[in-house]
C-alpha cells in the first residue's frame, strides 16, 4: 500500500483573511501529524489574493515547530527565481532544527503572473534552461558533493550538519519527469492540474531513472485532488467550490478568494462552464470513504506511485479536517 501525504495551498476562503488561512494551515498540519499522514507540503504562489503561501521555507519552520513527527516540505520552491546556494542554506538550517523531517520540493514554474516573476528576478538573468544545473548545484551543496571542477568547489552551505533534507523534483509535464530521472531525484507529479498524462509521466521517470547520491532507485508520488465526506452528495457539494475556483483559473481570471460551497452552488454557470467542469471530473476523487479508497487504489494501479499526496480544497475548515480524518480511518493509518 502507498503512503499518504497532504499538499496544502492555503486558499484564502471567502469571507476570511490570509492570516486566518495560515492559522487554518497550522491546524490542518497538526491534525495530519496526529492522524499519521507521512508528509505535509506547502506551495509557493506570488502576488495572489486567493492563496496565502509566498515563502514556503518560512511556513515550514513554523509548522515544524508546531508538529511532532510529520515531514514538512515545499511543494515547491520555484528554483529559477533563486540562488541554489541560498536555498541550500535555508533548507540546511531547517534540517538542523528538525532533523529527518524536512523535504525540499523544487519546481520551475513561475508561481505567479509575469510581473511577479520580473520583480523576483530583477537585476539578474535566469532561464528555465538553467534549472537542471541549479538542481545539480543544490544537490552538491546539501550533500557536500560538488565536483572539484565546480566554480564554487571550495564553498560549503552552512550550517554544516550530518543529515540532508530529501530532494524532490516536482512537475506536471513529461519534460519534468525526464529531468528528475536524469538527476536521480525523487519525482512528484501534479496530477490534479497537469495536462500531461500522469501514468505516462511516471512511466517515463521510472524507465529513465539514473541512480545517484540522492536515490538508488526511482521514488515517485502523484498529487491528486480528494474530497471525502459522510455521503456522496455532501462530498459533491463541498467539491463545488474547487469546480468554480479551477474554472476561473482556467480562464486566467483567478477569483479573489476561495468560494464557499453556497457561492459555488448558486453561481450562474453557462452551458459552456458546465461542460468545462465536466471535462475536469477525471482529475478529482470525490465521495464517501469507501468510494474514495476504491478509486484511489484503482488509480494507483495505473500510476504505480510509491506515495499519493492529497489536495483537499474545501472552504469549511471543519469539513476539510473531517475529510482528512475519514481518509485516515478508511486507510487504517496509525497516528
Amino acid at each position: 500500500m502507498f503512503k499518504l501525504g497532504i499538499l496544502d495551498q492555503s486558499q484564502i476562503g471567502e469571507g476570511r483573511t490570509a492570516a486566518s488561512a495560515l492559522a487554518e494551515t497550522t491546524e490542518l498540519a497538526q491534525e495530519a501529524d496526529k492522524l499519521g499522514y507521512s508528509r505535509y507540503w506547502v506551495s509557493e504562489h506570488h502576488a495572489s489574493q486567493a492563496l496565502a503561501h509566498s515563502s514556503p521555507e518560512v511556513l515550514i519552520a513554523h509548522l515544524a515547530a508546531k508538529t511532532n513527527r510529520i515531514r514538512l516540505g515545499s511543494g515547491g520552491i520555484m528554483l529559477p527565481h533563486y540562488s541554489a546556494y541560498k536555498v541550500a542554506e535555508n533548507f540546511r538550517l531547517l534540517e538542523a532544527l528538525h532533523p529527518g523531517r524536512i523535504d525540499v520540493g523544487l519546481g520551475r514554474a513561475p508561481g505567479g503572473m509575469p510581473i511577479s516573476t520580473r520583480a523576483l528576478q530583477e537585476g539578474k538573468y535566469t532561464s528555465v534552461d538553467q534549472y537542471p544545473q541549479q538542481v545539480a548545484d543544490l544537490t552538491g551543496y546539501l550533500y557536500d558533493s560538488l565536483p572539484p571542477s565546480h566554480r564554487f568547489a571550495a564553498l560549503h552551505a552552512s550550517p554544516i550538519i550530518e543529515t540532508a533534507p530529501e530532494i524532490w523534483l516536482l512537475g506536471s509535464s513529461y519534460d519534468s519527469a525526464r529531468i528528475a530521472a536524469d538527476q536521480g531525484a525523487a519525482f512528484g507529479f501534479a496530477q490534479f492540474f497537469g495536462n500531461a498524462d500522469c501514468e505516462q509521466a511516471l512511466r517515463i521517470y521510472r524507465e529513465n531513472f539514473k541512480p545517484s547520491i540522492l536515490n538508488e532507485k526511482a521514488h515517485s508520488l502523484a498529487a491528486i485532488m480528494v474530497i471525502c465526506a459522510d455521503t456522496e452528495d455532501e462530498a459533491k457539494r463541498l467539491a463545488s467550490s474547487s469546480d468554480l475556483f479551477f474554472l476561473s483559473l482556467g480562464r486566467g481570471a483567478l477569483l479573489p478568494s476561495f468560494p464557499s460551497a453556497e457561492t459555488a452552488t448558486n453561481y450562474p454557470y453557462t452551458p459552456g462552464d458546465l461542460a468545462l467542469i465536466q471535462d475536469r471530473q477525471h482529475k478529482r476523487i470525490v465521495g464517501t470513504p469507501e468510494q474514495v479508497k476504491e478509486q484511489m487504489i484503482k488509480l494507483n494501479e495505473a500510476y504505480q506511485a510509491d506515495e499519493l499526496m492529497v489536495v483537499s480544497p474545501i472552504h469549511d475548515v471543519a469539513a476539510r479536517i473531517h475529510s482528512y480524518r475519514l481518509l485516515a480511518e478508511v486507510f487504517d493509518m496509525q497516528g
